[in-house]
């Protein structure tokens, strides 16, 4: 500990019983825990909420740096799974390069997440408290060249023994490169190689970004070393894909990798935790109670049960047959008694033709004011262009006025003409084009899980049966139609209520 390190260095001593700095610098310059904790109100403005996982990845992190600064050989890479919200990208991406700078002001860095604007606020914050009057208090010898700083790209320089009369030798240093996970790096290498969230969260299900960042984890990243034999790179992420970059790595080269995985709750994860001895650390089953509660962790449920999985418990499993509970929802004949609709939608998903296997299908879904969703009516039909733009505006003034329409808009020119053509044929309503992203199996995860939690209703009506068949089957069933239109027309009536991904 730093404290020993003082009391057993007796010059040491005195001069921090005579300036408390010294004995403060030299507190967290030894334990990269303490000088987050000290350095925070410099990156926020609020409070530092503390919890044991943070003191045990500093840990981590602080092994890795002395390793490197003492020259010895890399054993492993190092992947961190935890939840959002957990002060991950604070640790790992803002104070740790800093840590490492305050005691060896040489060490480089690459630092990269899904865009380059993340990484580059990242490096902001740390820059910021570099110039900050605190940092200057403590490490007047560390500071960022003037010719070299920018936002992507700036230079540590160490302030040599002053002498009198004559201005202070300048060391240069280690710099910090920051960039987006298949970006360009042409030029930089690090010591320390830090990937701070490498996919985008709305876009985890695209093969193409999946195959994109695994790319450049396989064959770009790694030529950015100064040394592949003692250089590291720092992975932390939470789990989005089978396939993602945890899932790739431990796959490709498991026994290169020190695998660290924290899911939020170990009720339904404890699997998940790795090493398992950590699981002694958990608090009513949470990994982090203030941060985490059960409460922040529903919130998250609304997400759906694919990723409410994948970055809640680390565990992205694929979905399966069986995806809707169809015995919870309830038939009715009516709106219950005591309530009534706060917000109505009918979503359409177009055939492209009459022909073929698809259907055109329109389903009618309110949000009732007792927190219940009430499916009212699904219109089903494999008909002409003409005769189907006719069915849509006659549902249009069944509906009414109160009634928005939203239509699904496929990829490219065609299905930007078709949803015009739709806007134009109901001139004088409420119509909206809706242009959804990822496959129709995770645009359906929330609406399950509300179907599983037994809060969908359905009136009673003779389209029930093939409409609850397709839930049943999904996303086995043969036609996915009626569920890609109800998942739509869910996601419209919570669309206020869909909470973001937090990354911090």
């Amino acid at each position: 500990m730093a404290s020993c390190k003082i009391k057993d260095d007796p010059e040491l001593l005195r001069k921090a019983i005579e300036n408390p700095h010294i004995a403060l610098r030299e507190i967290i310059k030894n334990d990269l825990y303490y000088f987050i904790r000290y350095f925070w109100d410099e990156y926020s403005n609020e409070q530092f909420v503390d919890n044991w996982h943070i003191r045990y990845i500093c840990n981590e992190l602080m092994v890795i740096a002395k390793r490197i600064a003492h020259n010895k050989p890399n054993e492993y890479d190092l992947i961190i799974n935890i939840p959002p919200g957990t002060t991950k990208t604070a640790m790992v991406s803002i104070f740790y390069p800093l840590w490492c700078w305050a005691n060896w002001h040489w060490m480089r860095f690459i630092t990269s997440s899904y865009t380059a604007s993340l990484a580059m606020e990242s490096a902001e914050y740390s820059r910021d408290i570099i110039k900050s009057q605190k940092w200057r208090m403590l490490f007047p010898d560390i500071d960022i060249k003037k010719d070299e700083d920018t936002k992507t790209n700036f230079r540590c320089i160490k302030y040599l023994s002053k002498k009198p009369g004559k201005a202070p030798k300048i060391k240069k240093g280690g710099n910090r490169y920051s960039t987006s996970v298949g970006g360009s790096m042409t030029g930089f290498h690090g010591h320390i190689n830090i990937v701070d969230d490498p996919i985008d969260p709305m876009r985890a299900a695209s093969d193409v970004e999946l195959k994109k960042a695994n790319y450049w984890m396989d064959n770009v990243l790694p030529f950015r070393k100064v040394d592949k034999n003692i250089s590291t790179t720092i992975l932390i992420m939470q789990r989005l894909h089978q396939d993602d970059p945890t899932g790739h790595l431990l796959k490709e080269r498991p026994d290169k990798i020190k695998h660290i995985s924290l899911p939020g709750e170990i009720k339904n994860f404890m699997d998940m935790v790795k090493p398992p001895e950590l699981i002694r650390y958990y608090s009513g089953e949470l990994l982090d109670p203030k941060r985490l509660s059960w409460e922040a962790l529903e919130d998250l449920r609304i997400l759906g049960q694919y990723t409410y999985s994948g970055q809640v418990g680390q565990n992205p499993v694929p979905l399966s047959g069986g995806m809707f509970k169809v015995d919870f929802i309830q038939t009715v004949e009516n709106i219950p008694t005591g309530t009534q609709r706060d917000h109505t939608v009918r979503y359409w998903d177009k055939a492209a033709t009459a022909e073929g296997g698809a259907y055109t299908v329109g389903v009618k879904m309110s949000r009732l004011t007792n927190g219940k969703y009430l499916i009212e009516d699904v219109k089903r039909g494999q008909w002409s262009s003409e005769l189907r733009e006719r069915i849509i505006r006659q549902a249009a003034e069944a509906d009414g006025m109160e009634c928005r329409v939203y239509i699904e808009q496929e990829p490219g020119s065609g299905g930007l003409e078709s949803a015009r053509a739709t806007i134009k044929n109901l001139a004088g309503y409420a119509v909206y084009a809706d242009r959804p992203t990822g496959d129709k199996t995770r645009r359906a995860d929330p609406f399950s899980v509300q179907v599983n939690d037994g809060n969908v209703l359905i009136l009673r009506a003779s389209w029930n049966h093939d409409f609850l068949d397709e839930l049943a089957n999904f996303p086995n069933s043969t036609f996915k139609d009626q569920v890609d239109a109800a998942s739509g027309a869910f996601n419209k009536l919570t669309a206020k209520k869909k909470v973001k991904v937090m990354r911090k």
